[in-house]
């Protein structure tokens, strides 16, 4: 099998901004060479273009696999219509030039089993891409500064119910609709009010509900330690007793992981995965650092405290530089309502996971945020978690992004930027 790499560089005078607002459209007609196209979803949601170029009869298919707005990159794979080809990965990433204006890079990697053929796909690449990056940097110039964001749709009325007997379950939830249920999970810190301005805003165009996990807010405890298992068993239930045959999970941190362990079981069940803050949790760490996690958090509860004791120690740690005082209130006052049989619950559960994730199981799009400041589960940690689902689902759709100044709990310090993020995303997959 021959394997070749095509990489053209170009450079535009326009801002990176203005490039990427027209390169971020997968399924737009800005490249030249494009005579129709048109988006489609395959069963799973996974965004595909289908095009027809200029002087061809042959209809192509790519399918978007990486998008990042944070990080002004796309990515996608051949589906259809490249005669020869054996596999074809495409990406372009948008950067700010050293001098002002940008810099695009467009890269393709094609593998063909006649190597004639694959310079002849690569040589047309090349002809392709510099032609594309023209085409970008004339009409970011044209349209001058990067379109501002939608308005958020109103938010909508929100009530309380409760699931489960052993234990009991609450969930504050927006009115009945069509379609998946977009349930949200909260970290090792919270409660399922902390969700309440993305349910109020998702409500609007998909059945929403928040969780109170086991021992949290109005949910009790169950009558043994709580497992990975268990939390899965609950969304089950909230699922059966809303109606839901499918589900959008959105996960932070501790229910980021929480999320993930759901995917990994029940991948058939999930029309979109979120997570935001962590993914991997435990999973991937030793014994030793398990235990150390576990111990240094149990100190306190060892010593006769209370969450509330050192809730203000813990909110340092998760606000952002600029967060302000209304958030910092809101995380103090959701740390200091858990019960320390809580709080102990939660720690055994998360430093004992089951097991490593098996990225290859993730069947359906994934959404992956974390906060520019966030101490527990930095960009750097959580680009990289991307990047293996990227490289090891079977059909990879995942999007990552960085949202600026926030710290760990991101929803919670920039609610508009996290919503509008979510609601492009949930707007993507079928219904």
């Amino acid at each position: 099998m021959a394997r070749d790499r095509v990489e053209v560089l170009g450079v535009s005078t326009a801002s990176p901004e203005a490039v990427w607002a027209i390169a971020r459209d997968f399924c737009g007609a800005w490249h030249p060479a494009i005579a129709t196209i048109r988006a489609e979803r395959d069963a799973a949601g996974h965004l595909v273009r289908a095009f027809t170029v200029h002087g061809e009869g042959t209809l192509y298919r790519e399918r978007r696999t990486f998008f990042s707005d944070s990080e002004r990159t796309l990515a996608y794979t051949h589906l259809q219509g490249i005669a020869g080809v054996d596999a074809y990965d495409g990406r372009v990433t948008v950067t700010a030039g050293e001098g002002g204006g940008s810099t695009i890079l467009w890269t393709a990697q094609a593998e063909a089993s006649d190597s004639v053929r694959l310079a002849a796909i690569c040589e047309g690449t090349k002809y392709i891409f510099e032609m594309g990056i023209a085409a970008l940097s004339e009409a970011a110039i044209r349209s001058g500064e990067a379109p501002a964001g939608q308005a958020l749709p109103a938010p909508v009325a929100l009530n309380s119910m409760t699931v489960g007997e052993t234990p009991r379950l609450a969930l504050t939830l927006s009115p009945p609709m069509d379609g998946p249920l977009c349930l949200f999970l909260h970290g090792i810190g919270g409660a399922r009010w902390n969700w309440e301005a993305q349910v109020s805003v998702v409500g609007s165009t998909m059945r929403a509900a928040a969780l109170d996990l086991r021992g949290y807010g109005d949910s009790q405890l169950g009558p043994e330690q709580s497992t990975v298992e268990d939390y899965c068993d609950d969304i089950l239930s909230v699922m059966t007793a809303l109606g839901a045959e499918k589900l959008v999970l959105v996960g932070l941190s501790y229910g980021s992981w929480i999320a993930t362990s759901f995917a990994m079981r029940h991948p058939g069940r999930l029309a979109g995965l979120v997570l935001s803050g962590g993914c991997t949790g435990m999973s991937e760490a030793g014994v030793g650092e398990r235990e150390a996690f576990r111990t240094s958090r149990q100190v306190p509860l060892d010593a006769g405290q209370t969450p509330a004791d050192f809730a203000p120690a813990v909110v340092k740690v998760l606000a952002g530089p600029e967060a302000s005082e209304a958030v910092k209130d809101q995380l103090f006052r959701s740390m200091a309502a858990i019960p320390s049989a809580t709080y102990r619950d939660a720690l055994t559960c998360f430093t004992n996971p089951p097991e490593r994730f098996d990225f290859s199981r993730l069947t359906m799009p994934v959404l992956m945020m974390t906060g520019e400041f966030d101490r527990l589960a930095s960009p750097k940690e959580i680009r990289g978690v991307a990047g293996l689902i990227h490289a090891e689902a079977s059909a990879a759709d995942v999007r990552y992004e960085t949202i600026a100044n926030a710290g760990h709990v991101c929803n919670v310090e920039q609610p508009s930027v996290y919503n509008r993020i979510l609601l492009e995303f949930l707007e993507g997959l079928p219904r």
